[in-house]
């Protein structure tokens, strides 16, 4: 590789971290916010810049005849930036996917586990998809034209593959015993049965079995989501488990604090509104469509009340005065 081929991705590289010191941190909140407003029910999302060394040594790597497997590292690898995304179950994947594929241009999607299937084995489990971030990538508005790498797998999946990356790349060059090949094999065909067990487990569940007096409900964490399944059953993807002390806040905030009033507030004809303004890329999970609805009945009173909370409270004030823009211009245009 000529010299001056890696002098110019250094600088291109120590240019582009220079201009985004922060880049790791502002991919996983958009990513984060993304799922939750989507509802999707995620274990955690990491996100990491290569560092120097890593890019430089994956730009020197070469095929099998010789030829450079990235002759123009800048453009041809892309991962430098890297995110991944765990979920409980295998079922959300297709969720999460669908989500990725309506908020960012998909250049590549590469399904792991089918390969390792066809090729005949157990093994390495998790979709990979090369993403590019548009002016519709809410969040991300400084890096538009981005392209980074996006891993979906479930929790089982990143433990066999943590593990397994664990001892065979960083255990020396000596092979491995055949019988730890045999035993990670095995345990990748139980880790597929247990994602399957969890697939089952997931589908029983029957949220509309919640059946209580609603004058003796309090509105709360803990009671929520099943109140919600009762009033919208599956209509809304139920949320994160821990951001239900939040919607509860937020409905507290505003005098909403009874079922009635609760199921009041989700009348069909506002949610059909609310959509409509606010032109859902993903179906909306039930602590996003719940903000958007008071924000669409309380409009400023609401981003006085509760603009400086939850998560990333700094930005939340200027994000609902965009959202409110759009519900306002909606309601004008008709």
């Amino acid at each position: 590789m000529p010299a001056n081929t890696i002098a110019l991705l250094g600088t291109k590289y120590h240019e582009w971290v220079k201009a985004h010191p922060n880049a790791a941190e502002e991919v996983k909140d958009a990513l984060e916010d993304l799922l939750q407003d989507a509802g999707v029910n995620f274990d955690g999302v990491d996100v990491r810049v290569k560092t120097w060394n890593s890019l430089k040594a994956k730009a020197r790597k070469r095929r099998p005849d010789g030829s450079l497997s990235y002759p123009n590292p800048w453009t041809d690898i892309h991962d430098v930036v890297g995110a991944r995304v765990t979920v409980l179950h295998s079922t959300e994947i297709p969720v999460v996917l669908e989500i990725i594929s309506n908020s960012f241009n998909v250049k590549r999607s590469v399904d792991k586990a089918l390969e390792t299937k066809v090729s005949g084995g157990f093994g390495y489990g998790s979709h990979h998809l090369i993403v590019q971030v548009t002016e519709d990538s809410d969040g991300l508005e400084d890096f538009i034209g981005l392209e980074f790498e996006i891993q979906v797998r479930t929790v089982l999946q990143h433990a066999w593959a943590e593990f397994e990356h664990d001892i065979r790349y960083k255990r020396g060059t000596n092979e491995l015993d055949p019988q730890v090949d045999r035993s990670f094999t095995l345990a990748a065909g139980l880790i597929e049965l247990a994602d399957q067990q969890f697939d089952q487990i997931a589908a029983l569940q029957d949220p509309e079995q919640f059946r209580v007096d609603e004058s003796e409900i309090q509105l709360s964490e803990e009671t929520l989501p099943g109140i919600l399944a009762m009033l919208v059953g599956t209509r809304f993807p139920r949320s994160r488990s821990e951001h239900y002390r939040w919607l509860t806040e937020l409905l507290h905030s505003n005098g909403v604090t009874t079922v009635q009033e609760l199921s009041e507030l989700l009348n069909d004809a506002d949610i059909e509104a609310v959509s409509k303004a606010m032109k859902y890329r993903f179906n909306p999970g039930q602590v996003r469509i719940i903000d958007d609805l008071l924000l669409n009945r309380f409009g400023e009173d609401h981003i006085k009340r509760i603009g400086k909370s939850g998560n990333r409270s700094e930005q939340r004030k200027a994000r609902l005065k965009k959202r409110l823009k759009l519900l306002r211009g909606a309601s004008s245009a008709d």
